[in-house]
């Protein structure tokens, strides 16, 4: 796309503009600017103003970092203090000056991990999606780009805002080339949030720029994405605490910037809504933690890493009353914060779109209830996973019954797959908590009244259960060598299981294995009889102490 072209269209935004405010500390409410300004104080530490670019959030090296980059530009627009404009140029004139150009190569118009990186297809640096370049890049930053013009186009200069529009066109280009299945790619509509942006990038982009082609792609994609909703008001990537929260950011995207001609403005204040509400059903605000099953989680702990839907609940109730620490950059994947301000930028409007019911939910704990639902993932899932969970006041279970062909959900990681999750609250109102580590490809998982029921249908009597347990308070015991040792809850288990069982440490400097996303963890292990015949079954019950 030509400069020349994309300047004569630039009016587009202008109209935009005068209906929105200079600074996104005008439109925000109490909790959104102090999640604003604390992210952004934080990530100031990280700034590099002669280079334009935040460094490494994990500090390696002096090295820095793309997409972090970006969230802190839009950031600065919103904070709009001394020089802030300027540098928020700066920095998106550099990331775009790093975007991946060759035409033919399947990351064009994605953007570089880090400045400092090799030339990706080189022999020294070859092509590996997810690790040498990441096709979501494309998604995050091109969301954010929106977003700031969106949002500041007067903060914006005009021959950035060009090359803004020329790069947005070259990444909605680029997103074309995904298919899921084909060349490693996994993009398919059940991949919730990276699909979400998708389909709102190429929407807006055709729109802005008159092409038509694009325009049409997005409400194709979208209209796959909304199908796969309707069929039970559930994401596809359900329930996770960090990309529940990326879904809802993108949604809320298409509510606001989109046309109520386009399936996505049409449907995405809906979308935001519906998934509040389950989202709300499985919020216990005593233990201030969303109740499994997680399809995709990086802890089992919110008030111990840092979830981007916990970033979402600080501008609805406040940062006390959420999961989040008091300085959320110690927790766990604590560089998630970065995305902190374009969560507050636009929490007056997402807040909006929040059920009564939801707002309730995430101050109060309701009272003891069941939620049954279910979410579904082609091509990975044979039918849609059955989920249940029950929740007490203090005691939470989860579960969801699944027949897929693959091993760790359709993320393949085994370490972020929840498929059946218990917490508690212990007596220093710490948090403690047990997860099935994912070891099969079906699984039959039924959570109830203090109870979890799990069953391997396709099992052995080579099947073994491996639940990993959350470490104790430091008030409770430091060694760990049965179920009694476990604070805050008594656990019985029976079934077709071997009795017997083994006890492993993972820690941070030892034990027999490491730690899982940040956590040090118990690993409590049940094999079966030897020789057994029986289908592999164990029954869980808790009882708080």
């Amino acid at each position: 796309m030509k400069a020349a072209i994309i300047l004569g269209r630039l009016a587009v935004l202008g109209a935009a503009a005068t209906r929105r405010a200079t600074g996104a500390n005008n439109a925000t409410n109490d909790a959104a600017e102090q999640l604003l300004q604390e992210s952004m104080n934080w990530m100031d530490m990280f700034y590099d103003a002669e280079a334009g670019y935040l460094y490494d959030l994990d500090s390696k090296a002096l090295l820095h970092d793309t997409r972090s980059s970006a969230w802190y530009a839009a950031g600065l627009l919103g904070r709009n203090e001394g020089d802030d404009a300027e540098q928020a140029a700066k920095i998106v004139d550099n990331i775009i000056a790093g975007q991946h150009k060759n035409l033919s190569a399947q990351w064009y118009g994605d953007y570089q991990i880090y400045p400092e990186e090799p030339t990706v297809g080189t022999p020294q640096y070859p092509p590996k999606i997810y690790n040498s370049w990441d096709p979501n890049w494309r998604g995050f930053i091109g969301t954010t780009f929106i977003l700031m013009l969106e949002e500041f186009p007067e903060l914006i200069p005009h021959d950035t805002q060009t090359r803004m529009l020329e790069s947005l066109y070259n990444a909605t280009v680029g997103d074309s080339y995904r298919v899921g299945g084909v060349d490693d790619d996994n993009l398919y509509p059940s991949y919730s949030n990276p699909a979400i942006m998708r389909a709102f990038m190429s929407g807006w982009v055709g729109r802005k720029l008159n092409e038509s082609n694009m325009t049409t792609a997005g409400e194709n994609y979208a209209r796959d994405l909304v199908n796969l909703f309707d069929r039970a008001s559930t994401l596809s990537e359900f329930n996770s605490g960090t990309y529940a929260g990326v879904s809802l950011y993108a949604l809320t995207l298409w509510a606001k910037y989109l046309p109520a001609s386009s399936l996505m403005g049409e449907r995405g204040a809906d979308m935001v809504s519906k998934t509040w509400v389950i989202l709300g059903q499985l919020y216990n605000a005593n233990l201030k933690n969303v109740a499994g099953p997680w399809d995709r989680s990086y802890g089992y702990d919110m008030n111990r890493y840092l979830s981007i839907l916990a970033l979402h609940i600080w501008t609805i109730v406040g940062k006390e009353d959420a999961p989040i620490n008091a300085k959320p950059y110690t927790m766990g994947h604590k560089n998630d914060f970065a995305i902190g301000p374009l969560v507050a930028i636009l929490a007056p409007f997402h807040n909006t779109l929040v059920p009564n019911a939801t707002l309730s939910a995430l101050q109060t704990f309701p009272g003891t209830h069941n939620v049954s639902t279910s979410a579904f993932s082609p091509p990975w899932d044979t039918y849609p996973r059955n989920i249940t969970a029950w929740l007490s006041p203090n005691l939470t279970i989860g579960a969801e019954t699944f027949a897929e062909d693959v091993i760790g959900g359709p993320a393949k990681n085994p370490s972020s797959f929840n498929p059946a999750v218990v917490q508690w609250s212990r007596k220093d109102g710490s948090v403690g908590w047990l997860t099935l580590h994912a070891e099969v490809e079906e699984l039959n998982a039924v959570a109830s009244e203090g109870k979890l029921e799990l069953e391997y249908p396709q099992g052995n009597a080579t099947s073994t259960f491996t639940f990993l347990v959350g470490t104790n308070s430091r008030a409770g015991k430091r060694d760990v060598a049965e179920w009694s040792d476990v604070e805050g809850v008594k656990i019985g288990i029976n079934g077709t299981v071997d009795p017997g069982y083994s006890v492993q440490f993972s820690g941070l400097v030892g034990g027999a294995g490491k730690m899982i996303n940040e956590f040090e963890l118990w690993n409590f292990t049940y094999g079966m009889p030897q020789n057994s015949s029986e289908t592999p079954r164990v029954v869980l019950s808790f009882e708080l102490e």
